[in-house]
């Protein structure tokens, strides 16, 4: 039986908790392969909250290029992708922010042994992500995939009570999205076989590894929305078979046009002393979203209490510090860990493969 006795808290309290990633001793120069709305809305800004230089950008949109640059003050706008690859300095690290299926062709023309930072997801389907891993390790690039998700402020101030023991043992975890995504921001989403599970919650199966490792098994559904038949689907619910003790599960559905009085974000932990609960703001009239929201309950009080954790920045942009900061230290040699290394990334997409193989299969019929 779980002990009641209520668990320990920092000695300076909830403010205390980390929520930002160590920052490289020595950062790198940043070259941008894309210039898209999430490099605009996310990468430039969490690189200038760091104070990382971002060197140079290219884009197939060359006005798009030169706004990017002209807003965060980029001192070069290449014309095209070997422009880009052959003005970098010695010591850069390449942002390849382009839709996955355009990701193999500029992973070929980086230099070998190059650091790399690749935007999610590592591929549209385990085929593609095989032939992007294949060419990292011929190549040997230094390479992470952008899952950032796990460097929101609101879950390091959560993994670091978990590491603390505030909340006992992880058993529990579910992540709930109800929002409504404006989806026409991203065009290449629209005729593609596969969209929320690989392009979304790609985010929230990641997360769900990162704290109960891998799941033998999973069952999930994912399907259109009749109001957004253009899109392969924007609605998914996912169970993770992690045996008898831990539950995880997923549920989104990105139609729920109806005001923000019943929307939902939110990451949910439940230990055997206590819980957590990680709203993200941002997907809550997205992209300007709500700030994001920490809340904690510890057994040991009656009734249960929750009290709120003071928080110092939301999933979007800072999160984006983290997967920059990670990989600019591992290239250094400052750590030797890199969370979101792509053998790591392969994992996360071969779960993603599983969910749709699982919606594809069809549920248990019904016995006579």
């Amino acid at each position: 039986m779980p002990s009641a006795a209520p668990a320990p808290f920092p000695p300076q309290g909830l403010a205390s908790l980390a929520q930002s990633p160590p920052l490289p001793h020595r950062s790198r120069p940043i070259v941008s392969i894309g210039a898209g709305a999430i490099v605009r809305d996310a990468h430039a800004p969490a690189y200038r909250l760091a104070g990382f230089t971002m060197h140079s950008v290219f884009d197939l949109a060359a006005e798009r290029a030169a706004m990017l640059a002209s807003e965060f003050r980029i001192p070069h706008v290449c014309k095209s992708l070997t422009e880009a690859v052959a003005s970098a300095p010695p010591d850069a690290v390449f942002d390849v922010a382009l839709p996955a299926s355009a990701s193999a062709e500029a992973l070929l023309a980086l230099p070998d042994g190059a650091p790399v930072l690749i935007q999610k997801p590592f591929g549209e389907d385990l085929n593609q992500a095989r032939r992007l891993l294949e060419i990292c390790r011929k190549k040997r690039l230094t390479a992470a995939v952008n899952l950032q998700l796990r460097y929101a402020p609101c879950l390091l101030a959560a993994r670091d009570l978990l590491q603390r023991g505030a909340i006992g043992e992880l058993c529990d975890v579910e992540v709930r999205v109800t929002c409504h995504m404006p989806w026409e921001r991203w065009s290449f989403l629209f005729g593609i076989p596969r969209m929320e599970i690989v392009y979304h919650s790609i985010h929230y199966v990641d997360l769900v590894r990162s704290f109960f490792g891998e799941p033998s098994g999973v069952y999930a559904k994912t399907l259109k929305h009749p109001l957004q038949m253009q899109l392969a689907s924007t609605r998914t619910a996912i169970l993770f078979d992690y045996g008898e003790l831990r539950r995880a599960n997923i549920q989104t559905n990105h139609g729920h046009a109806f005001g923000l009085d019943h929307q939902e974000s939110y990451v949910k932990l439940e230990g055997t002393r206590g819980a957590l609960v990680a709203r993200l703001g941002v997907n809550l009239d997205y992209p300007r979203g709500v700030p994001d929201a920490l809340e904690c309950c510890l057994l040991g009080a009656e009734p249960p209490a929750w009290q709120s954790v003071p928080l110092e920045g939301n999933w979007f942009p800072h999160a984006f510090v983290g997967t920059m900061a990670s990989l600019m230290r591992y290239a250094n040699g400052e750590s030797a860990e890199l969370a979101t290394h792509v053998e790591d990334a392969f994992r996360t997409m071969a779960v993603v493969e599983a969910c749709y193989q699982s919606s594809a299969s069809g549920g248990t019929p019904i016995p006579d």
